[in-house]
């Protein structure tokens, strides 16, 4: 027992002295650094307030978000093309709530038959495709996100680097989302899943 002891202790010295004590030199500098501009001080006294903006939480993204997040390119009013830009437009805000209602039904799928391979469609998924990432950071996107129209295409395409989504111009719902489902389960992003 008493050797489990000195063994844990032997541990406890050599974490405290790997993850803090080699380091200390840089961590006093980079405690000077936030020091120049008060920074630390506020940091220390208000520790709350700061970490939405520091610390990345995972939060559930919503379809509302989503849309929200990523604004048109629309050619101008009265135009052809702009009518059918809104009828995308429409065919995306539906797209994204049945993908948030997906995200119950797989995870039941998931765990009924623990299948690892399966792709079902989630937001998540949506903002990998279009930007790389899979949750909102906490600074937000640089550049802004994007959607632009594709006539030449039936399928979405994306950007990653300008965070644009290219969204088909089709001519019913049901087409726009088996297209979708198509062009989104058969890219899978920077092998992240």
């Amino acid at each position: 027992m008493w050797l489990l002891l000195k063994k844990k202790g032997i541990v406890s010295d050599y974490l405290q002295w790997y993850i803090i004590g080699r380091n200390s030199s840089v961590i006093d500098r980079f405690k000077e650094g936030l020091s120049a501009l008060q920074f630390l001080n506020a940091l220390q006294q208000h520790p709350t307030l700061l970490a939405p903006v520091l610390c990345h939480s995972e939060k559930r993204l919503t379809a509302l978000e989503l849309e929200r997040l990523f604004k048109p390119d629309l050619s101008p009013p009265g135009s052809n093309r702009r009518l059918g830009e809104s009828q995308t437009l429409g065919y995306w805000a539906d797209y994204l709530l049945d993908c948030e209602g997906l995200k119950d039904i797989a995870k039941m799928y998931l765990n009924m038959f623990s299948l690892q391979k399966a792709r079902l469609l989630c937001l998540w998924r949506m903002l990998m495709f279009a930007t790389g990432l899979t949750s909102l950071p906490p600074s937000g996107f640089e550049p802004s996100p994007g959607i632009e129209f594709l006539d030449d295409s039936p399928f979405p395409m994306a950007n990653t680097c300008s965070n644009t989504l290219k969204l088909p111009l089709l001519e019913s719902y049901n087409v726009f989302k088996s297209k979708m489902d198509f062009g989104m389960q058969n890219s899978p992003g920077f092998g992240c899943y």
